[in-house]
């Protein structure tokens, strides 16, 4: 397959007019691709990265990417594969999740060359004659027909009127910037066609629209950070390595398709040899080299590597562990943890006490009520993957 088919068929779900767009692509016609991203969080996950790695696609052929940093549209929360209200966020809410959103794309899309926008500068300036306008373009039905929001009228379950607000001030965005073609997760369809309805009532030709697969976590549920079954792409080299070899077994095609770019001939052959009885292992070693080299380059990921055999095959501590310094003093188990950054919340440190996730110096304590009094050098391992090696404070 050549470079632009692989581009309109790798992990695309849909693809609204392939024929249209294959026909710009094959010609001289530069286009502006439009993408946007709510920040509704902070950090970015390998699944939110799928799109910026499509959209670098065509960023390397010379089109111009257009980013939409949703600054007035996460304070609304896209309703898109949610069985409920999302919590309404504050503007500074939306201003601190943004802060390091732009240094972790930039892992991906060269941001020199990307128009990077922010939908606040004309939604707060609309008025609500704009808004009833917009709104004239959609009805209830079409609303009512997406499937979550059927399901949750089926269940009785609240669809708040703001939440049939989100595609048209999606849609609006396409109008704003004169999007060519819109990329979106699958989730993302509604949305992508309100920006194609909206442009043709504005007398703009409509967008071409690609939706992408989402991948799934860990746990297979869709990645998200509300499931906390993400790999972020600004995790510590070796905690992604860890994570990637964490999945479950048949997930491993769909994240070497989505989330590394090794040629679909190859994953064939890993899949035949999966099929054959092969060892699922090293094809997460594999992946899970691939998606560290994504992020990092290949001698990080190599490392990661080693750092894993060391740690978790032959069960040998990492060559570098981080240093607390800590005051000398009995420490109850559960506080200390907390303190050291180890878990969330006492709660989370008792929970994962009596589950047997709790080290000190290679000896399991499995007694939440402990209290202990630490010893220079002593290392404290919560689960597989976290360490921290105590020095006292004297």
């Amino acid at each position: 397959m050549d470079r632009i088919g692989e581009i309109l068929s790798r992990g695309v779900t849909e693809l609204i007019e392939r024929d249209n767009l294959e026909k710009k692509l094959r010609g001289k016609e530069k286009l502006r691709v439009k993408y946007g991203i709510d920040p509704t969080g902070n950090k970015i996950h390998i699944g939110h990265a799928i799109p910026f790695w499509k959209l670098k696609e065509f960023q390397d052929l010379g089109h111009k990417i257009v980013l939409i940093l949703g600054d007035f549209t996460a304070r609304i929360g896209d309703p898109s594969d949610k069985m409920a209200e999302r919590k309404p966020l504050s503007e500074e809410e939306v201003k601190d999740n943004m802060e390091t959103y732009l240094d972790q794309i930039s892992k991906i899309l060269d941001l020199k060359k990307t128009e990077i926008r922010h939908n606040s500068d004309w939604h707060d300036k609309s008025t609500k004659s704009d808004l009833i306008t917009e709104a004239m373009n959609f009805t209830v039905n079409q609303m009512i027909q997406r499937d979550n929001f059927a399901e949750r009228f089926r269940l009785s379950k609240p669809i708040g009127l703001h939440e049939f607000l989100y595609p048209l001030l999606q849609g609006y965005d396409s109008v704003v910037v004169k999007a060519d073609l819109e990329i979106g997760g699958n989730d993302q369809y509604f949305n992508l066609l309100a920006g194609r309805t909206l442009q043709k009532k504005f007398g703009q030709k409509a967008q071409d629209i690609m939706t992408l697969s989402l991948l799934t976590g860990d746990d297979g549920r869709k990645m998200s950070k509300s499931y906390n079954n993400c790999i972020f792409i600004d995790d510590p080299a070796d905690q992604m390595y860890g994570k990637a070899m964490a999945i479950d077994d048949k997930l491993i095609s769909q994240y070497l398709l989505l989330a590394t770019d090794i040629s679909t001939d190859k994953i064939k052959k890993i899949e035949k040899d999966l099929r054959s009885g092969a060892n699922p292992r090293n094809a997460k070693r594999e992946l899970a080299r691939e998606i560290v080299k994504r992020y990092y380059g290949e001698k990080t990921a190599l490392i990661a590597e080693e750092t894993f055999d060391r740690t978790f095959v032959r069960k040998e501590l990492p060559s570098e562990i981080d240093e607390a310094l800590i005051i000398d003093k009995n420490w109850p188990l559960a506080d200390l943890l907390e303190y050291l950054g180890l878990t969330k919340s006492k709660s989370e440190a008792r929970r994962l006490i009596d589950q047997g996730g709790i080290k000190i110096d290679g000896a399991v304590i499995g007694d939440r009520e402990a209290t202990i009094k630490p010893k220079d050098g002593v290392i404290i391992q919560v689960g597989k993957r976290k360490f921290k090696r105590l020095k006292i404070d004297k």
